[in-house]
């Protein structure tokens, strides 16, 4: 009888142990999943987080919420991401801001964009595009560079601030061209836009997603983008390959990572959730009204894109002197 009681209670103790250890997956399911968004509300990357939230929510069976957490050229965010549980509760919304432009420019950055997160996805690439004010004498992007090569200096540049991905792709404009602006940062994308639809400067470096109303309006003046094709919506305007200037076609993209950590499983079923998510008909047709177009890659070809960005921003940064204190 002693022994049987004994076995009971081992068998009652070995089932507890083992409800336990189910237990953290079973409630990280039932609670919501986190999508941190580096910047404030209403821009390309979270417009695209908040496209991709309910078809996820749908296609997972699990909340998936769209938080905002702007500020230091998305280093806020990522660094509450990078220092989340790997629990599959959080995931960040990466960007080639903040996965390749801050760990080039930035001294000193409360993340490391390798070893702090786990790549899941790039979820989409997003096609950049040179504008200029509509009174400036160019028509195209032949006329413009000559016009910079008699004009050194003469013309100015709006970006979003300094270290920002607007400023390296002026940058490694005039570094690829031979040809020299005086940059204007702005605080942000809005006030940049302001800036040249006002005519205080006369060239800015965009994505197409912004631009494009402004484009279709004529307010502004579309003179080459950065992806492997000309894009349907502006058949005139030639890719910078085109015009002999290849190693400025790289669009640029948002993806998902996740704390380091992450077990591979959630990793592949988050990845799986948002391939799913990104390629849906409708969602499709909403990115391409944006200027967005679907990647959903697997994480190692992610964190190789990653790598890529970052080689190649720091070797711009080292070749500009561009640093952020």
């Amino acid at each position: 009888m002693k022994y049987r009681n004994l076995l009971l209670q081992l068998a009652r103790l070995t089932s507890m142990l083992v409800l336990c250890a189910q237990l953290p997956l079973s409630q990280a399911q039932d609670r919501a999943i986190r999508l941190i968004v580096p910047f404030p509300p209403g821009g390309s990357t979270d417009i695209t987080a908040r496209l991709l939230a309910e078809p996820m929510t749908r296609i997972l069976g699990q909340t998936v919420i769209v938080e905002n957490r702007g500020g230091a050229g998305g280093s806020i965010g990522m660094t509450e991401v990078a220092k989340a549980a790997p629990d599959g509760t959080i995931f960040g919304v990466a960007t080639v801001s903040t996965h390749g432009v801050n760990p080039a420019v930035y001294k000193s950055l409360p993340y490391d964009p390798i070893k702090n997160f786990a790549p899941v996805t790039e979820l989409v690439q997003a096609p950049g595009v040179l504008v200029v004010h509509p009174s400036l004498p160019v028509n195209n992007f032949a006329e413009f560079l000559a016009y910079l090569k008699a004009n050194p200096d003469k013309l100015s540049y709006a970006s979003t601030g300094n270290g920002t991905i607007s400023q390296m792709w002026a940058e490694l404009f005039k570094t690829t061209t031979g040809t020299a602006m005086v940059h204007i940062p702005y605080k942000g994308a809005g006030p940049a836009l302001t800036g040249i639809l006002g005519g205080q400067v006369m060239v800015y470096f965009d994505q197409v997603a912004s631009a494009m109303p402004h484009i279709q309006s004529g307010k502004l003046r579309a003179l080459a983008v950065s992806w492997p094709t000309r894009l349907e919506p502006l058949p005139n305007v030639p890719t910078y390959a085109e015009v002999g200037f290849a190693s400025n076609n790289d669009p640029s993209w948002f993806g998902l990572v996740a704390p380091a950590g992450t077990p591979a499983a959630t990793i592949t079923r988050m990845r799986d959730a948002a391939a799913k998510a990104v390629n849906e008909p409708a969602v499709r047709a909403r990115l391409a009204d944006l200027g967005l177009f679907p990647a959903a890659t697997t994480p190692a070809q992610f964190g190789e894109t990653i790598r890529k960005e970052i080689e190649k921003m720091q070797g711009l940064a080292k070749q500009t002197g561009i640093s952020i204190e």
